[in-house]
């Protein structure tokens, strides 16, 4: 009991730069103290005193603001920063190394008895605000971004965002050793965040471009068609300039469109 209580206080100063010591971590920080009341539950759980833990998971819930259902199967080193409104469900399975942060919940969406919550594997991030619904898998290396909504399985490594989750990239097996390592020194995801764009507003920008230079192209087979004596009616369209959806990447000009195009695209219907 007390070597696992020496590593949660190491897992917190290894990944929250406001901690400052073991003597605060213990009186001070909820995700600890939540922890700490689960294993108890845990244990009388598994032992058939199903009421003690429901009624002692309640008091906890009460104090930390955390509701771990004493069923829930958790992992080492497990850390949850901040922790207000953080519902863990009853089949709810969690790796090592994982980090949840406020607001996260691992929740169920069927009414029947049974695998119903998500399985999450080791080195998993949940940003705040995160939902994880129904007997999902989520993948060693995950990422889920702040108040995303992830409704199918996770693949190993993957960034997932979005209402409901989508892939936004992914990373391989080195890069997560990487990110793993600048984690222990720096803090690592904090709240689950990503630079990586919104898969949508990327496909819709994408179509965007695509008309930008479909439309150029149609203005010169137009001029060069007129010079030919076709006849060609003049019709004002509305121009498009400017209409790309915000996704952290400043809007491509056409002179950016032109170059990213090619020689080689000039022939293409």
């Amino acid at each position: 009991m007390f070597k696992q209580l020496r590593e949660d206080i190491r897992c917190v100063l290894d990944r929250d730069p406001a901690a400052r010591n073991a003597f605060e971590i213990l009186t001070c920080y909820p995700g600890v103290h939540a922890l700490v009341w689960h294993r108890l539950c845990h244990r009388l759980w598994r032992w058939g005193l199903r009421w003690p833990a429901r009624f002692l998971s309640t008091i906890a819930r009460t104090v930390t603001g955390i509701e771990i259902h004493p069923g829930a199967r958790i992992g080492r080193r497990f850390f949850i920063d901040h922790g207000m409104g953080v519902v863990i469900g009853e089949t709810a399975e969690v790796g090592d190394d994982v980090t949840l942060y406020h607001g996260v919940t691992l929740g169920g969406i069927s009414t029947e008895k049974g695998k119903r919550h998500p399985t999450l594997g080791n080195d998993v991030v949940v940003g705040a605000g995160a939902k994880v619904l129904g007997p999902v898998s989520v993948a060693n290396g995950a990422r889920i971004g702040s108040n995303a909504v992830v409704l199918k399985d996770v693949p190993e490594g993957a960034t997932m965002v979005g209402i409901p989750a989508r892939i936004a990239g992914h990373r391989s097996a080195d890069e997560t050793r990487q990110r793993r390592e600048t984690a222990h020194r720096i803090g690592f995801d904090a709240y689950g965040q990503t630079d990586m764009p919104d898969p949508v507003s990327q496909a819709i920008n994408s179509i965007l471009d695509h008309i930008h230079v479909t439309d150029e192209r149609m203005v010169e087979m137009c001029r060069a068609m007129k010079k030919l004596g076709a006849s060609i009616g003049e019709v004002d369209l509305p121009r498009i300039e400017g209409c790309e959806i915000e996704n952290g990447h400043a809007p491509k000009t056409s002179g950016q469109r032109a170059a990213e195009a090619g020689p080689g695209e000039e022939g293409r219907d």
